[in-house]
Order: C-alpha cells, then structure tokens, then sequence
C-alpha cells in the first residue's frame, strides 16, 4: 500500500487522512467475485476514469467525462462488450448510467474485470453515492454525495482501491 492508496476498513474508506463512512455490496467482500453475487470483490484496483452528469453538477476534475443521454454499462456476460460501457440502442443486459435518481451523478471507474473482462467475474465496481447510510450496494463502494466529491477531487494519477480479503 502507499499513502495515496484508497483503503476499505471495516469502518470505512481510509484515504487521504480521513476515514471517510461508506457502504459496500450486500455480498460483503469476496475473493471469487461472480457476476450478480452483490460482492465487493477483494484486491487492489486501480482507477480508471471518472464519469459525471453535467447537467446536475460542475465538472468534478479535468479528467472526468460526462454521461451523456444513452450512455450504457453492459453487464451481459455472454456478449462482447460485457463489462464495457456502451450507447443505446442496446438488446442486451446493460444498466443505464443516466439515471432518474442522483445515484450515478458522479462515479469513479476501477479496473476490476476491465479492460479485458472475464465472462461471469462480475461487471464494473464502481465508487458512487450511496442510497442512504448502512444501505448495501451490488458490489460497488457508495458515499455520501459530498464525500464522494471530495473523494474525487483528491484522486490522483497514483490512486488505488485497496479492498483487503
């Protein structure tokens, strides 16, 4: 680990000198994470890419890019762009990354099972905000809103997710 390393403890994220509150999948921790399992799955991930809904919020960071109407996540493991994000129109299981709800405003990409997914391993684990304190996730790791953005202004190029088994 490194000091710049994001780290899951058992009460919350470790990062940047804070212990920030944050929910986790409603599978707790696995380390055979398995598509639909609710898993977080253990490891050190790194981060990918931020995606944010500029129509809701300010750029969070120059690198961001924004979610645009139809922007998709494909979570169909026997297709090839399983684990990819991809546009409407799209005939296979996929989940909207433009949603109604402010889950999704902003989210922080890892690498787990990218860019080369392995069919059946899980789709993306994503950092987002949460639902409401205490409420699991489907594996992703979720924040409160504000937290989130924090989180995200203080990411740097060296950033992992540390989800220790």
């Amino acid at each position: 680990m490194t000091p710049s390393d994001m780290v899951l403890t058992p009460l919350g994220l470790r990062f940047d000198g804070r212990l920030w509150p944050c929910t986790i999948g409603r599978g707790g921790v696995s380390a055979r994470k398995r598509e639909g399992d609710g898993a977080t799955p253990a490891g050190t991930h790194r981060i990918v890419g931020m995606l944010y809904r500029p129509d809701r919020m300010a750029r969070p960071t120059d690198w961001a890019v924004p979610i645009r109407p139809g922007d998709l996540w494909s979570d169909d493991p026997g297709h090839e762009d399983y684990n990819l994000m991809v546009r409407a129109p799209y005939p296979h299981s996929h989940e909207a990354l433009r949603r109604a709800d402010p889950l999704y405003d902003l989210v922080i990409l890892t690498d787990w099972n990218w860019p080369r997914a392995v069919k059946g391993r899980g789709s993306a684990i994503f950092l987002h905000r949460w639902r409401r304190p205490g409420y699991p996730t489907e594996g992703c790791v979720a924040f409160r809103p504000d937290h989130l953005l924090q989180i995200a202004r203080r990411i740097t190029y060296a950033t992992r997710l540390v989800v220790p088994g």
